[in-house]
């Protein structure tokens, strides 16, 4: 080593080698993360896999277990992986119940219930299924459950035997609502929200939570009809199947006197008091059941026969949202329903388009396009709506120019009316924060829509305007899909919701019933035996692998010069 003094790196190479450093640090953690999610990702696919083995043996009980999430369609690889593990699909749960009538392998359905999102209209659609079953086979269904909700109850009530756990509970009580307000909230911060609707929409009331303390008039007649509705037709179904009458039930819910597992049993809500283990031993000793399979992993253990004419049902279900998804979130993204219909109607084998709506509507600019979808392949193939929980609002828009539109009696439908929030925060950044603004403007209205400050007069004057406008449009679609006068339309729409019973009533229903009824109605309209017809869904699903890559591709042409 020379004697002579070794210099310091100087600045230059020094912030290069640091520079490189980082490099190397961003370089290999992203190379971990990367890792880890591959070794995810395969580790979920390896699961799948695994449901994916076919089922032996006989002596089965295929366990309805509804003790989670519940679905419209079946999750994707990346939906389960991000927060769907363990739900089950109203499709799966259909298939199961249709197929275990007539697999020899089966000796009886096991309905456990507890924790689910189930909605009423799932709960009758999974209902009438299993009457079906009654009706083609004599197999037991079993139900179990720790608490029941007053929908996974009503479902129960299908069962020859219902048991609830010893410390749980049955919730019967009767059908209520409670809105909550954030005006006072709201006054506190200093934070003043601007509701503009149209004047003949009193009922359009979800903006009212941010302008009032209570319910408007318009809004407590609208909630006391559609619950009155809905509960009504229940209890005298509940009544019917537990043998009862819808009296009794009332009283019931009225002293609370079925929620104890111990009274629930004395007034005859449930049969019996035992455990999950219990149930098990019962299936194993009084029906000879060996294996119980859940309804997800036999759905996807039939067979599916593959036949020249096809039906296809494309899944809106969740909030209306503009764009296309990535695959890991449930909403109705707009680009993808257009192309779902797009690929339906240029594929030969599909003969109908059953379109299956749950939600409450959203975004204006997706459910135009979505309705234009829908308007554009009518006039080339049938296009059945059916109705699950909900189709309010947008929901509505994108089915009334369905063929038919085919809903439950405990849908939650309607809702044909706009309006929009505008919130003022000026005061809150103020008084709160000693936050200010000030303004250079071109033209008199170029800072009129501020959350800063109020509306301007023009641009309230503009927005009343542009809420008006829409309104007329959305009643003259729905005018021109139901072929009624948008008079007509325009008394019955007003933003009110409205049951599916009701709506059946006043015309913006064709008839009552659920996703079958509906892949029947498509096959006649099209003209085709519905035996001899495979099922289709859209928007079609990729695996977790190729969404990724079709992610990057993405990202490659958007960079693409």
């Amino acid at each position: 080593m020379s004697n002579k003094e070794q210099k310091p790196l100087g600045f230059g190479k020094t912030m290069l080698a640091s520079a490189v450093g980082v490099i190397i640090a961003f370089a290999v953690t992203n190379i971990l993360t990367m890792i880890l999610f591959v070794g995810i990702l395969a580790s979920s696919m390896s699961k799948a896999t695994e449901n994916h083995t076919p089922i032996t043996g006989s002596n089965l009980a295929v366990e309805l277990d509804l003790t989670n999430m519940v679905t419209e369609r079946t999750p994707n690889e990346f939906q389960t992986l991000f927060g769907n593990l363990g739900s089950t699909s109203i499709e799966q749960l259909l298939t199961a119940i249709e197929n275990a009538a007539s697999d020899e392998r089966v000796n009886a359905l096991y309905l456990h219930l507890g924790g689910s999102n189930l909605a009423w209209a799932q709960a009758e659609e999974l209902q009438e299924a299993l009457a079906l079953f009654r009706k083609t086979c004599n197999k037991p269904i079993i139900a179990y459950g720790e608490m029941y909700s007053q929908p996974e109850y009503f479902l129960a009530t299908a069962a020859d035997v219902i048991s609830v756990h010893p410390s749980g509970a049955v919730d019967f009580r009767g059908m209520g609502a409670e809105v909550m307000f954030y005006k006072g909230l709201l006054d506190k911060l200093g934070v003043h929200m601007e509701l503009i609707r149209p004047t003949s929409c009193a009922y359009k009331s979800a903006g009212e939570t941010y302008v009032r303390t209570d319910m408007s008039d318009a809004n407590r007649e609208q909630v006391k009809s559609y619950i009155n509705s809905i509960w009504e037709y229940v209890v005298n179904i509940m009544a019917a199947n537990r043998k009862m009458s819808a009296e009794k039930l009332n009283t019931l819910a009225d002293n609370l006197t079925g929620h104890l597992p111990e009274y629930a049993m004395k007034e005859g809500l449930v049969d019996s008091l035992c455990f999950a283990q219990d149930i098990k031993n019962f299936l194993k000793d009084k029906y000879n059941v060996s294996k119980i399979v859940k309804a997800n992993r036999y759905a996807k253990d039939i067979e599916k026969k593959e036949h020249d004419n096809r039906i296809a049902i494309i899944y809106a279900e969740g909030d209306v949202v503009p764009g296309k998804g990535d695959g890991t979130q449930t909403a109705v993204f707009g680009d993808d329903i257009v192309k779902a219909f797009e690929q339906a109607v240029k594929d030969k084998k599909v003969k109908a388009i059953v379109l299956r709506v749950n939600s409450p509507g959203g975004a204006v600019t997706a459910s135009e396009s979505m309705t234009h979808a829908v308007i554009e392949a009518k006039k080339v193939k049938p296009v059945i709506v059916s109705m699950s929980g909900l189709a309010a609002s947008a929901g509505y828009e994108i089915s009334c120019f369905g063929t038919k539109i085919v809903a439950h009696p405990t849908t939650l439908t309607g809702s044909i009316g706009v309006f929009a929030t505008v919130p003022e925060i000026g005061n809150l950044l103020r008084q709160k924060l000693g936050i200010t603004t000030d303004t250079v403007m071109t033209n008199k209205n170029s800072t009129g829509i501020s959350i800063m400050r109020p509306l301007s007069k023009d641009a309230r004057e503009m927005m009343q305007k542009s809420v008006e406008d829409f309104y007329i449009t959305f009643t003259q679609r729905v005018a021109d899909g139901r072929g009624l006068s948008r008079e007509y339309i325009d008394s019955i729409a007003r933003g009110r919701v409205w049951t599916g019973l009701q709506a059946k009533e006043i015309g913006l229903v064709d008839t009552l019933g659920g996703l079958p009824l509906a892949l029947h109605i498509a096959a006649e309209e099209a003209g085709v035996d519905y035996k001899k017809c495979s099922i289709k869904t859209f928007p079609s699903e990729k695996t977790a692998w190729e969404q990724i890559m079709s992610r990057l591709n993405e990202d490659e042409e958007e960079h693409t010069p």
